[in-house]
């Protein structure tokens, strides 16, 4: 699916498959790449006077070298900016050779407004900072506000997490191939590499697909064929029952976002679950969700062996301390009891429910291991992600999608790393990164109706990657397209049409 993400690892394994099987050289490909390049830099600026194309040592500078001479040819001015040589015999050094533009060092780099750069230096492989002429080099095209064409990935952006090595361009436009990388979502990365074009350079999905990405971009086209759809015999409770605790009388109002979220999920029926001193702070606020007690343990028992609700979501508004932990870990046994198991499917852990555990984490991550604990989501912010994985998130590893995954793993649990490049992860190592986002949605009460969201779906039997990845993915939409003057109260209702195009689109198939 064109959705796949490739780390420059997999990419260079896509590159040698594809000469592996024949259909073309390493010098084919490099040339197919180039062209694209220039076609765009052709497409945008027809009338461009002057192009300084600037050239690394490795395959990332052997398509910039296709990329001038291409602009040459068509008798655009070039000039080529050179930072090393590139390796006698390679594709690279071919291509060079087949440049009739003499490279000029790149210690030397200077310009003059108005004119165009593409950035052709290191590309996704780049796994150092970006130092000494090359960083020089950035600093004058950014104070000469020149308009740069990225070849792959701007230079100075880790392919891998988005992250700045030292010094990185900031283009207008980058051009791809084949799939898009980590580092294209990822921010900062995401905001460097302006308008992501993705060209076709003669790299099979078939033999993508024998490399087996675990990485996505969240999009529809990822979970559609699980997205559910209520048949005409449909009656409420088949259509799935969530839970939704409240906190005290001053804390009421997260849960009942996150339930008026759950119910235009699809959800069939949605029940706050309130401390009797709340229950009449619900009751005036509420109509079609319905309310009842649950002060203790034997309270979430009761309600689980006699209303059969299929997800849960705990946290929101509901305070932190022992009660939470030990109504999370309730929840987590539930599959454990008598004719109660196949009734639980989901749950949501967000915000207290997350923080409650930040002392004892394993108590939590062991209860999600169990056999028949029901699947779980968690869905913290950068903080709160630091609360429960500190190790993690003070570690060595600088990709988001990295962190997610192991968290994922370790917790057994689908992973929303919430953020502007909100990332998804599942125990197996399967990831997406949203790229839909807007920041509309940083606002308090947003995430409860995501929350609300994730626990709907879940409820509705999607699995527990699915129901996250279209949760945050409708969640985004729904922001960007309500834009300005967004808040939380808007959000549930606000659902609807994004929900309709994704029934229709999913009818249709």
């Amino acid at each position: 699916m064109s959705n796949e993400l490739l780390s420059p690892e997999e990419m260079s394994e896509a590159d040698r498959l594809t000469i592996a099987a024949g259909a073309i050289d390493g010098i084919g490909l490099m040339r197919r790449a180039g062209e694209a390049v220039a076609a765009e830099i052709f497409r945008r600026d027809p009338a461009a006077k002057r192009v300084h194309v600037l050239c690394g040592p490795g395959n990332n500078g052997g398509d910039g070298y296709v990329v001038a001479r291409c602009l040459a040819t068509a008798g655009v001015d070039t000039v080529v900016w050179a930072t090393g040589t590139p390796k006698p015999g390679s594709d690279a050094a071919l291509a060079a050779g087949e440049c009739p533009v003499k490279p000029r060092p790149l210690v030397n780099f200077a310009a003059e407004a108005g004119a165009v750069v593409v950035d052709a230096l290191y590309g996704a492989g780049l796994s150092k900072p970006l130092s000494g002429e090359a960083a020089r080099t950035v600093g004058v095209v950014t104070s000469l506000a020149l308009p740069v064409v990225a070849v792959d990935l701007p230079s100075g952006v880790s392919g891998d997490s988005g992250q700045v090595l030292g010094h990185a361009f900031r283009a207008g436009v980058t051009v791809t191939f084949a799939r898009k990388k980590p580092g294209h979502l990822l921010l900062p990365g995401r905001e460097l590499c302006g308008e992501i074009v993705l060209a076709d350079i003669g790299i099979a999905d078939g033999l993508i697909a024998r490399i087996r990405p675990q990485a996505f971009e969240n999009s529809p086209a990822l979970w559609l064929s699980a997205f559910p759809i209520p048949g005409v015999d449909t009656h409420k409770y088949k259509r799935g029952h969530v839970g939704v605790f409240s906190g005290g009388p001053s804390a009421t109002g997260a849960a009942r976002l996150a339930a008026l979220a759950a119910a235009r999920s699809g959800a069939g029926a949605v029940t706050v679950l309130s401390p009797a001193k709340a229950m009449q702070v619900n009751a005036a606020h509420l109509t079609s969700i319905m309310l009842r007690k649950a002060n203790d343990s034997a309270d979430i028992d009761a309600f689980i062996g006699e209303r059969r609700p299929s997800a849960f979501v705990l946290g929101p508004g509901f305070g932190v301390g022992e009660r939470t932990r030990n109504f999370a870990l309730t929840l987590l046994a539930a599959g454990q009891q008598r004719n109660v198991s196949a009734s639980v499917d989901g749950l949501v852990f967000d915000a207290d429910a997350i923080t409650s555990f930040r002392e004892k984490p394993d108590v939590l991550f062991e209860a999600s291991r169990q056999p028949s604990a029901p699947s779980l989501v968690m869905t913290p912010h950068e903080g709160e992600f630091a609360r429960l994985f500190a190790d993690i998130a003070g570690g060595a590893v600088s990709s988001k999608l990295g962190r997610a995954r192991m968290a994922a793993t370790r917790a057994n649990a689908v992973i929303v790393y919430k953020g502007a490049d909100t990332v998804i992860a599942a125990p197996d190592g399967k990831a997406a990164i949203n790229s839909n986002g807007a920041p509309w949605l940083a606002t308090a009460g947003s995430g409860d109706v995501l929350s609300g969201l994730v626990a709907g779906f879940l409820a509705q039997g999607m699995p527990a990657f699915e129901a996250a990845c279209a949760a945050v993915w409708i969640h985004a939409e729904t922001g960007s397209r309500f834009g300005p003057g967004l808040i939380a109260e808007d959000l549930p209702l606000a659902l609807a049409p994004a929900l309709h195009e994704l029934v229709a689109a999913r009818g249709a198939r």
